[in-house]
């Protein structure tokens, strides 16, 4: 024999005191808290969204309808994003940026941990003076320098017109990296670096086993910001590749593709889809660790 299920019914004084004006008013509350949270989370995503929807959907119009006020494509031209392909020296940029951003990342992060744990977990005559230095150089501009060391690259190297003059001072550490690097270290209890001391390892072995594994957050963090900053420097390009074409990399040839094109804006913002799409994509993927490495950088002094 079937039976009906029915919701229990609340006792009388539940339901007085659900009915009454502060309840009502607290539900009412909470609500509207809902509504102004989430209001505000869509309007900042579309503030972010909406610029990168309109450089894709222009990418994908003809000639003549980029000079119209339509938004959206009467007819996907998606051959833009060939003729952008095949303009000379395009993937010769594409080259050039993942060679400098790969190679410059791998080597940032190589000098940087070290330097870091040092800094983070010895304590030596000249620790606190050494991170002062280190802080000390975030706040010098590069513009300072560019002279001296244009000169030096150029003139005693005769490295001009290439990009190893920007990728080879990253075997060197960079302050940022090393700054963040430690203050995440310092989140790493002793303890854990002690007990493998104990057991017999030494401090290279206990970096690369116990620290690292650990510290694999933090070092993201650092890999995307060396990662993002070399693919969209433009200041470095222009500094030592200018002088050659075939050294270019996506940034300074981006804007080279802008001159020669500055009437075909499909094309124009076909290539700059091409140029942002691998760095949306590599945030995309690793931002679970990016924010996590961000989050727990800071938290000691």
């Amino acid at each position: 024999m079937s039976q009906t299920l029915e919701a229990p019914e609340l006792a009388p004084a539940e339901r007085k005191s659900a009915g009454t004006p502060a309840a009502r008013a607290a539900r009412r509350k909470a609500v509207l808290r809902w509504i102004a949270v989430h209001a505000l989370g869509i309007a900042a995503a579309l503030f972010f969204v909406l610029p990168f929807v309109f450089v894709l959907l222009t990418s994908l119009m003809s000639d003549q309808q980029t000079l119209t006020r339509d938004l959206v494509p009467a007819t996907w031209e998606w051959d833009n994003y060939t003729a952008v392909l095949d303009t000379p020296g395009f993937l010769t940029w594409w080259r050039n940026t993942l060679l400098y951003a790969g190679l410059g990342t791998v080597l940032t992060v190589v000098s940087s941990v070290p330097v870091a744990y040092a800094l983070a977990k010895f304590r030596f005559r000249g620790s606190r003076l050494a991170l002062m230095l280190v802080i000390s150089m975030m706040m010098l501009p590069p513009q300072v320098v560019v002279i001296p060391m244009y000169l030096f690259w150029a003139k005693q190297l005769d490295l001009s017109g290439t990009l190893w003059p920007l990728i080879i001072p990253m075997a060197f550490g960079d302050a940022f990296s090393i700054f963040l690097l430690r203050q995440f270290l310092l989140t790493i209890p002793n303890e854990y670096l002690d007990a493998a001391r104990v057991d017999g390892c030494g401090e290279l072995r206990t970096l690369l086993r116990i620290v690292l594994p650990m510290a694999k957050p933090g070092i993201a963090a650092v890999a995307l910001f060396q990662f993002f900053a070399a693919w969209n420097d433009y200041f470095g390009p222009q500094i030592y590749a200018s002088e050659n074409p075939a050294a270019w990399t996506l940034s300074y040839g981006l804007e080279s593709f802008k001159g020669a094109h500055h009437t075909d804006w499909n094309l124009t913002m076909a290539a700059t889809v091409l140029v942002m799409a691998p760095v949306i994509l590599v945030f995309f993927f690793a931002q679970k660790a990016f924010v996590e490495g961000v989050t727990l950088t800071g938290v000691k002094g």
